[in-house]
């Protein structure tokens, strides 16, 4: 009876993990509203959802009070931009080194957060051998990779985000972007599409980590979405 009973808590347990692990399974991204005006996109998941490596008043100030008024910014900009486009990432293509700042900077915030947080994931992922093939053919091993990406995002000085992207060559690379700029834009010196976006901005982790970046890199790559890299390295897009 013990035996019996053991066995069904187990299974019971089981079957709980896996209602609560199967969205972040497979839900690779959630749609974001692209059309002017826009609006703050909603968490996949809970604001202290992933702690201890992303605490919960950051996430609340970053997501709610950040991206937010980036967003309040871009709503006000000159809304004849956004004619001819149908996504977030298709108006960063049309930024040019002659675009507004308030559009440049303010959309870059959009898009940029719009990402990184359908690149986070309270749950541990597998990374896909999809993924895992692609880019060990590039670095050879995952674990060079996380080194070169921890390294790039370390040495970038200021604000910024680091990037995993896919240039047009199909070729991996690793590139940092000043302030809100992405590797979507002209101005890049490396452009593709994005397959990691990490904020290096204070604001992305100085109430946890004040000045430790190389510990919230280190504890970023505990809750990567790989499901999310998969499904932009097959070509998608927000």
């Amino acid at each position: 009876m013990v035996k019996t009973n053991r066995r069904n808590f187990l299974k019971l347990l089981a079957a709980a993990f896996t209602a609560w692990s199967l969205p972040f399974k497979l839900r690779a991204h959630k749609p974001v509203k692209n059309t002017f005006p826009f609006t703050l996109p909603a968490l996949p998941y809970l604001y202290n959802a992933l702690e201890p490596n992303i605490d919960e008043a950051t996430m609340r100030l970053h997501h709610g009070k950040h991206h937010q008024a980036y967003i309040n910014a871009l709503n006000s900009s000159d809304s004849q931009f956004f004619y001819g486009a149908a996504s977030l990432s298709a108006y960063c293509r049309k930024v040019q080194s002659n675009t507004s700042s308030l559009i440049r900077n303010n959309l870059g915030g959009h898009y940029n957060h719009s990402l990184f947080w359908q690149l986070l994931a309270p749950a541990p992922i597998l990374i896909p051998e999809f993924v895992k093939t692609r880019i060990q053919q590039t670095f050879g091993t995952m674990e060079a990779f996380q080194t070169q990406f921890s390294e790039a995002a370390l040495k970038h000085f200021g604000s910024g985000w680091c990037w995993l992207v896919m240039p047009d060559n199909q070729s991996l690379q690793i590139v940092t972007t000043p302030n809100q700029d992405n590797p979507l834009m002209e101005l890049s010196p490396i452009k593709g599409r994005p397959l990691l976006a990490l904020d290096v901005w204070e604001h992305a982790y100085y109430l946890k980590y004040q000045n430790r970046r190389a510990e919230y890199i280190k504890n970023w790559f505990s809750c990567i979405n790989w499901n999310t890299v998969q499904w932009l390295m097959q070509g998608n897009e927000i």
